[in-house]
């Protein structure tokens, strides 16, 4: 008999509940849930860092998901029952932490906060806590910098503790009615095995490495005398963190009588301890030891992994390398990009060019007829501030070379150029500090949906851009690691190895980069980095490869006007 498993992916505007043969990678059937409260999703304010979801949506999503899913499941698989079903996986946006009482039941259910954007989940893209993320950084630099190794040198408002200093500081009584703080993906799965109370959730070692500073070699998450430093409520709260963090070979729990009422699944099933979207897509995508797995949607993550048992120089820049975030025996590396899909959607909802007429196919169309360099302009990719490798949540965009001819698809295909320069970013710094980029896979909405986004890609970074097979790689990838924890005797899978050799794989479609066209981006790329390093480095950008002499002209952006004019009078 055929067996399946459930990957809930939970993404910044809604839950999906896809359901996977573990024998072939088969998806079964699907369904999606857009969360109820905000806006899509999201609950906003008049202060633009400001971004929270609410709790409640995480649970309905999840039963409303579950049930549709096992009902179209029904229909489209002969012979298929829910009792088929061995086991969940649960991905997550993160850090998207939460507040909850001693029974870990999340403050926002309380009446007294029930209108309080604090007592909400505070979203990954939360930037409220800018000034605490430097407050950290400048601390563990001076106090504990082996930290901040491990975490590329800079400590972001988008992580744990940035969100919750900061909630302590403008939101006391919330902070003060809180018995801890618990990442939206460890709470979901403890919520599936009725394992909330914080003293019995087991927290994944992907949000607390990658996003809290957690590793075992200083005895997880950082010291109490540290926090206290910080604030010393910071430190009380340290008391009640778990003090070990798994990865997701393990279980978090087993599904509950109640929960299996509620979704019409088997009780007592395995759930999978949880992890970032991201980072189980690159395990939905096949990720292995030199690929590198690229997640384009809203923003971008870039995953590699390497083995635990080689040593690995510490990457600045990165958003950490944790052993185990993203496969068990390999040091997890993530990277990423602030905003590549939601620069795209800026142009064409707030410029909104040519009105309407002005969609995402419309300017996707007569870009594409412009040559690599022709339109006479720059971009800057940090609309949404700059993850990696700058990581500084205050730059933000800019285009040069702008004339009085200049047309929105110009604009638009420049905003396209400077989200993959930004990738070949992140792929040089990876190879500068010894981590390999035999092959790039892609997956996400713009892997799907975009030639054109795909074919500039490769023509700039010089490679092939490979794409996941499955559409759904971050459900695909919890799908995964639920077969794992299920494990071989239920009809499951042993290793991860295994699990990903029969359930993932790739398309045909290959996008292969254009010589004439990469030749044309080497030279605009010169000028990116020129630009990338005199907005974004304090200083020389050079380094210990510095050849500018006594005087450093890495600040002097005198050259760049003059140097588009003559690359787009050549391209045309």
């Amino acid at each position: 008999m055929a067996k399946y498993t459930i990957g809930l992916d939970y993404g910044t505007n809604s839950v999906r509940a896809l359901i996977v043969n573990v024998a072939d990678g088969a998806e079964a059937a699907s369904a999606v849930w857009t969360y109820a409260h905000g806006t899509v999703g999201v609950m906003l304010s008049n202060d633009p860092n400001l971004a929270r979801q609410h709790p409640a949506d995480y649970l309905k999503g999840a039963e409303v998901t579950i049930k549709k899913a096992l009902a179209e499941a029904g229909k489209a698989v002969k012979g298929f029952t829910p009792a088929d079903v061995i086991g969940i996986g649960v991905d997550t946006t993160g850090s998207t932490p939460l507040p909850v009482d001693e029974a870990g039941v999340p403050l926002a259910f309380d009446k007294r906060f029930a209108n309080d954007l604090a007592a909400m989940a505070w979203l990954w893209k939360d930037h409220t806590g800018i000034v605490e993320a430097a407050e950290i950084t400048a601390l563990a630099k001076k106090m504990r910098p082996q930290f901040l190794a491990k975490c590329g040198g800079t400590y972001s408002s988008e992580w744990f503790f940035s969100k919750l200093l900061h909630c302590l500081r403008k939101s006391p009584k919330v902070f003060a009615a809180a018995h801890s703080w618990v990442e939206c993906a460890d709470w979901i799965p403890a919520n599936l095995t009725g394992n909330e109370a914080p003293d019995k959730v087991k927290v994944c070692v992907c949000a607390a490495g990658h996003k809290a500073m957690y590793n075992d070699g200083w005895g997880g998450y950082p010291d109490k005398a540290f926090l206290s430093k910080l604030d010393p409520k910071l430190g009380e709260l340290r008391d009640r963190l778990p003090a070990k963090a798994s990865d997701i070979s393990e279980a978090a729990g087993y599904l509950t009588a109640a929960w299996a009422k509620r979704t019409g699944l088997p009780a007592g099933i395995p759930v999978a301890v949880g992890a970032f979207d991201a980072h189980l897509g690159a395990v939905g995508s096949g990720i292995k030891p030199g690929t590198l797995v690229k997640i384009l949607g809203t923003s971008s993550c870039d995953m590699m992994v390497s083995p635990n048992t080689q040593k690995l120089a510490d990457v600045p820049g990165l958003c950490g390398i944790v052993d185990g975030s993203i496969l068990p025996g390999f040091f997890g590396l993530e990277a990423g990009q602030s905003a590549v899909g939601d620069i795209f959607n800026w142009f064409v909802n707030y410029v909104q060019p040519h009105g309407k007429a002005g969609t995402h196919e419309a300017l996707q169309a007569q870009a594409g007829k412009l040559a690599p360099g022709a339109s006479g302009l720059l971009a800057l990719d940090w609309n949404n501030g700059n993850r990696t490798v700058l990581v500084d949540q205050r730059l933000t965009g800019l285009m040069l070379g702008q004339t009085l001819y200049t047309t929105p698809a110009e604009m638009y295909r420049a905003l396209i150029e400077a989200t993959a320069f930004g990738a070949l970013t992140i792929i040089n710094r990876f190879e500068e500090y010894g981590v390999k980029v035999r092959e790039v896979v892609t997956c996400g909405g713009i892997a799907e949906k975009s030639p054109l986004v795909m074919q500039i890609y490769a023509d700039v970074t010089g490679r092939p851009m490979k794409i996941s097979r499955s559409a759904q790689t971050c459900a695909l990838g919890s799908a995964v690691a639920a077969a794992v924890v299920a494990g071989k005797k239920s009809g499951g899978h042993a290793s991860f190895a295994a699990a990903q050799k029969a359930m993932t794989g790739l398309k045909s479609t290959v996008y292969k980069p254009n010589a004439k066209a990469n030749a044309v981006y080497r030279k605009l790329y010169a000028l990116y980095k020129q630009v990338h390093d005199g907005f974004g480095v304090d200083g020389c950008g050079c380094g210990d490869h510095c050849t500018c002499g006594d005087g450093c002209c890495c600040g002097n952006l005198y050259n760049v006007m003059k140097d588009l004019l003559e690359i787009r009078a050549a391209a045309r």
